[in-house]
């Protein structure tokens, strides 16, 4: 945590300065919150989930924050917490580099973080990320999301998340290569801009030696669940 302490202590000095050189009137620091609380359905205890960003900065900086999780029967599963500096660097992509660390499972593990956020032709948001590990591990984690209007409300959104890491984690249960895809589609109405609720269903599958440590452990390595959750900004 040390180092996450330090970046963001750095990251708040950069927009800090940044504001009495460009001018706060032209260019003022703005923040947003947004993210995603769902209840998955499956056999046994039903898992909750939590996907949450937060930013805070001008046009062209910001510092984010971002926090993802999954809780099963009151016990935190999976956590893990981000905090990145990123610079626009098209209208479209930003560039993104900080730290990342996972909470669970143990023990933790520190990453460096790069990473490219933003819109793809057809309208397709992209967050591309590498994380560089201890002892040289390296992970890749790439999510993908559409949105289909049937409406000024009702909107489709699939999406797809791949993850990759460069060497064998058994402490972690993360194994060489293609580790893990998740792929889900969820129904959102959005009652105002703010606030969405939605449902959909989510599919998991591990791979390679994340499924062979998954086995081991007595553990499913593929998992469909139905959704229901909020979506949510302000």
């Amino acid at each position: 945590m040390k180092y996450l302490k330090a970046v963001t202590i750095s990251c708040l000095f950069v927009l800090t300065s940044l504001s009495f050189a460009m001018g706060i009137e032209d260019d003022p620091i703005l923040t947003k919150v947004m993210g995603e609380i769902e209840l998955r359905s499956t056999d046994g205890a039903n898992p909750r989930a939590w996907d949450i960003e937060a930013w805070m900065g001008q046009d062209l900086n910001k510092f984010w924050v971002k926090t993802r999780g999954e809780k099963v029967a009151g016990k935190t599963e999976k956590s893990e917490l981000q905090l990145l500096y990123s610079k626009a660097i098209t209208p479209f992509w930003d560039l993104q580099f900080g730290v990342k660390e996972d909470l669970q499972p143990k023990p933790k593990r520190n990453w460096g973080v790069i990473a490219a956020k933003g819109l793809a032709p057809y309208l397709l948001e992209v967050d591309a990320s590498l994380f560089v590990g201890e002892s040289g591990r390296l992970g890749v984690r790439l999510d993908a999301e559409y949105e289909y209007m049937f409406s000024q409300k009702l909107i489709l959104s699939p999406e797809v998340e791949i993850n990759a890491f460069s060497k064998d984690d058994e402490l972690t249960g993360t194994g060489k290569g293609l580790s893990s895809v998740e792929a889900g589609l969820r129904l959102r109405y959005e009652v105002t801009r703010e606030f969405a609720p939605y449902i959909g269903i989510n599919w998991e599958k591990k791979y390679g030696n994340t499924a062979n440590f998954s086995i081991a452990e007595g553990e499913d390595i593929e998992d469909a669940q139905i959704v229901v959750g909020m979506r949510f900004w302000f």
